[in-house]
């Protein structure tokens, strides 16, 4: 298995609690991260080493990555698995797969690449790399059936271990926040690059949300080994009012806010599960904006608005993503209660679209593969 960033390393830890059940002597290696690591996972790599998102950002770490996936191809191609699965990543593992496939290894994507939002010429390479695919999203299955590509649409982990109606009150508590003032998450992302882009602008829209809004309180989770850079970032903003940082804990910050500032990504969706009005924001190098533009397929970039096929929350990416149009659209949320009650009920809608027994419609399915 490879898992590259926090949000795959979720997925897969996920995945593999239903691969035990159905094999409980199961060994699974590769590259991952501590939630697979409690799982029993073997980690040759960490999966911080895949977490680069952007073309110029991927050029700067080019050499390392393509040395791991070298090594890991050579170290599988000489002692085989059962199968491979790729979870998310797809620049990574499609490539890696492919080599796999060749050699008789069945390999499986868990996760659809979002050919139906940008790249769509991936879907060749999709089909030359995986013998079958593992959808999150219930309309891939059909798109990937018309290019001849197995697919198997096995729900959202997320939308399973999210509660349908979160206890805000109970996340307040554990993280000692105060239940009768206002809460603002900010979730600049968990990569290095994305801190590096989002996070300063995220701690001065909080700055100047609280100024208009005295008694603010901002939790701001931090992934695994970006405490350093986050702390640096806060200090070359200066003080934040009501700013605290949190070790992980997103899904507690989540249930505990009013709203949340997000970067483009599977916190998106998260966000929705949870209930919660956000503000979308995204910024990246100029040249891997301008490739990324390039590709785009649709108008929207968050997950709730693809689902949606409308903006159902605000998008401001790259130069509109400034504090002050970020503080703007935030402060809209608070001072418009009555738009949320309908979010709320589209949010509900989609989150019970996306429940089914992930873990066990994945085994399921690898197992029927590995029949074959």
């Amino acid at each position: 298995m490879v898992a590259g960033e926090a949000s795959g390393d979720l997925l897969a830890s996920l995945l593999l609690s239903g691969l035990r059940a159905r094999w409980p002597q199961l060994r699974a290696v590769g590259i991952g991260g501590p939630r697979m690591a409690e799982q029993a996972f073997e980690a040759w790599w960490p999966h911080h080493k895949l977490a680069v998102r952007g073309y110029a950002e991927v050029l700067r770490h080019y050499r390392e990555i393509v040395g791991i996936r070298d090594q890991l191809r050579l170290r599988l191609l000489q002692d085989p698995p059962a199968v491979f699965i790729g979870v998310d990543a797809p620049d990574f593992n499609l490539d890696l797969a492919a080599a796999l496939k060749v050699a008789g290894v069945p390999t499986v994507q868990f996760v659809c690449p979002s050919i139906w939002a940008w790249r769509a010429e991936r879907v060749a390479k999709l089909k030359r790399s995986v013998n079958h695919v593992l959808c999150l999203f219930p309309f891939e299955p059909e798109l990937l059936h018309r290019h001849g590509i197995g697919a198997t649409f096995v729900g959202h982990p997320l939308a399973s271990v999210i509660p349908m109606f979160p206890d805000q009150a109970a996340a307040r508590q554990s993280l000692g926040l105060a239940l009768d003032a206002p809460v603002l998450a900010l979730m600049p992302g968990s990569r290095a690059s994305e801190i590096d882009h989002l996070a300063a602008r995220f701690m001065r829209a909080a700055r100047l949300l609280a100024q208009r809004r005295p008694g603010l309180q901002v939790v701001l989770p931090i992934a695994p080994g970006l405490r350093n850079r986050v702390e640096a970032i806060w200090r070359q903003v200066g003080p934040v009012p009501g700013l605290q940082l949190l070790e992980g804990q997103s899904h507690a910050a989540l249930a505990a806010c009013d709203l949340t500032l997000v970067a483009s990504g599977t916190a998106t969706l998260e966000a929705a599960l949870y209930k919660r009005p956000m503000v979308i924001a995204y910024h990246m190098h100029p040249i891997s904006w301008w490739l990324t533009r390039r590709k785009q397929l649709q108008p929207w970039v968050g997950l709730p608005n693809i689902l949606a096929q409308e903006f159902l929350v605000p998008e401001l990416l790259q130069e509109r993503a400034t504090p002050q149009a970020l503080c703007a659209e935030l402060n809209q949320w608070l001072t418009q209660p009555q738009r949320l009650i309908p979010l709320q009920r589209r949010f509900e809608v989609m989150h019970q679209s996306l429940i089914r027994d992930t873990a066990r419609s994945c085994a399921d399915a690898i197992q029927n593969l590995l029949a074959r």
